[in-house]
């Protein structure tokens, strides 16, 4: 609990009406994607830098917990306040500073939903890549934290790939810049690269310079139809060994199709798995790719294949897409999705491994996410009631396998606190205790969104049973 001198504090720095204690109002930044609930004691909306700055300066001072976030739609736990404290709300820090077309960067507060940002700069015939399923709710900020990726992933890579430069508040209060606003720097160690993915343990970022693209020319959509996951699993790697990188290439089981088209209506085939595959860039450049892809899946097993024949059908497949997970309740009410990424060559490995892991478990196991970069989003659906610990136990044995196949267990949502107790699974102690070196380097009291990344001691548990970890990336 915070005591009434930090209350007073607070609202010295931001303003009575940019602080709030209010349960009810509380109770709107005490969760995320999770679905589980950790209530903080004050959530405050900084208006810049130095207000930030002075929060964290009183947080060292007074020992209280600050936890920044953004719109709150990851699906690690990222920004929840698991040891109460005061939550860093972004929603006044909103605004695209620059756009600068000659060298082509943008320069944007903490709060810019990612969506807003693309559209202005494709007004201007430029392109900001990262795009995460939650792109029309999420906020550069919350992307720069968990390093968000996306579909257009495996031809543009991720968040980090945009950053050039950050400003930031560290977590003893200190305001420092990071990083260039130019195609090159190489000054000093890399601090921008080491807090992008950081996940708001070491530093809180208030502005950043943005890479941005030439907008590409024109792109085709395309939807491949497979009877069986292993074809159209095989198929992505034979994509990508033609020396084709589309912009996306994303992939859905038989499960994910069938409750997408119950719970969307966008008038899906039925299938045992698609691809929906794109490629972008010069119209000729593109029409030649287009029927390389369509040669390719076809000489994999695919039982159809078409390309988008307007806009509105591009629309309509997207819709599908991103529906899916949201639509995955359909088949149980119980959910945990995990991002897993392997090796593009171990995909099939990967098919065979999860469903003898549901076969083990008894459980049902729907795949999509992004196949053109191994990126696979694992749904272990269960009745959250006789099927709770199964599925749990499911869920562990899918990082094994992961891992097992050269992979991670978290491609973009993070750590967090839902995955903390994995965290050796993939990595050695001693790069573990070097990262825990340099938190205690950044944040010497342990004050910025204690609780993530690392396992705490005592057992770690998972988040309650239905829990679930939906796709953000």
């Amino acid at each position: 609990m915070l005591t009434n001198v930090v209350k007073h504090g607070l609202e010295r720095i931001v303003g009575e009406a940019n602080c709030s204690f209010s349960k009810e109002e509380l109770l709107c930044y005490s969760y995320d994607a999770t679905n589980t609930l950790h209530q903080p004691d004050a959530v405050v909306f900084p208006s810049g830098p130095e207000e930030v700055s002075l929060v964290l300066k009183m947080a060292n001072s007074e020992g209280f917990p600050v936890v920044p976030r953004g719109a709150g739609t990851g699906f690690s736990g990222g920004s929840l306040p698991v040891g109460g404290g005061v939550v860093l709300s972004f929603e006044r820090m909103r605004n695209i500073l620059e756009i600068d077309t000659e060298n082509m960067v943008a320069i944007v507060e903490p709060g810019v939903v990612t969506w807003d940002l693309q559209q202005a700069v494709e007004k201007l015939g430029l392109f900001y890549p990262p795009d995460p399923s939650s792109l029309k709710f999420s906020t550069i900020g919350g992307n720069i934290a968990e390093c968000a990726g996306g579909p257009r992933a495996v031809k543009y890579g991720v968040t980090r790939d945009y950053v050039l430069g950050l400003e930031a508040v560290l977590p003893t209060g200190e305001i420092i810049n990071t990083g260039v606003r130019t195609a090159k720097g190489v000054v000093g160690y890399d601090l921008t690269r080491l807090l992008v993915g950081s996940e708001g343990t070491l530093g809180v970022v208030t502005k950043a310079v943005l890479k941005l693209l030439p907008l590409p020319e024109t792109t085709t959509t395309m939807l491949a139809l497979f009877p069986d996951l292993r074809d159209a699993a095989r198929a992505t790697s034979a994509i990508i060994r033609a020396r084709i990188i589309p912009s996306t290439l994303e992939i859905m089981d038989s499960v994910s199709i069938k409750c997408v088209e119950g719970f969307a209506k966008t008038g899906l085939p039925e299938a045992e798995a698609l691809l929906l595959i794109e490629v972008d860039g010069h119209k000729a450049a593109v029409e030649t790719e287009a029927e390389a892809v369509r040669r390719v899946c076809l000489e994999n097993g695919a039982g159809e294949f078409r390309t988008a024949s307007d806009r509105n059908e591009v629309k309509d497949l997207w819709k599908a897409r991103r529906a899916v997970s949201a639509a995955l309740y359909k088949a149980r009410p119980g959910k945990i999705n995990e991002d897993i990424v392997v090796p593009r060559s171990r995909i099939p490995d990967l098919v065979d491994g999860l469903r003898g892991i549901s076969e083990r478990h008894g459980v049902l196991i729907a795949s999509f996410g992004h196949a053109g970069d191994g990126n696979i989003h694992v749904n272990i659906m269960h009745d959250r009631k006789s099927q709770a610990e199964a599925a749990l136990a499911a869920a562990e044995d899918v990082f094994r396998l992961a891992v097992g196949l050269g992979g991670t267990i978290s491609g973009e949502h993070g750590v967090g606190s839902a995955k903390s107790r994995y965290l050796d699974m993939e990595l050695k102690p001693d790069a573990i205790a070097a990262m825990k070196r340099i938190k205690e380097a950044f944040d010497p009291k342990g004050i910025l969104n204690p609780g993530k990344i690392f396992p705490g001691p005592g057992p770690q548990k998972r988040a309650p049973a239905g829990a679930g970890y939906a796709e953000s990336k």
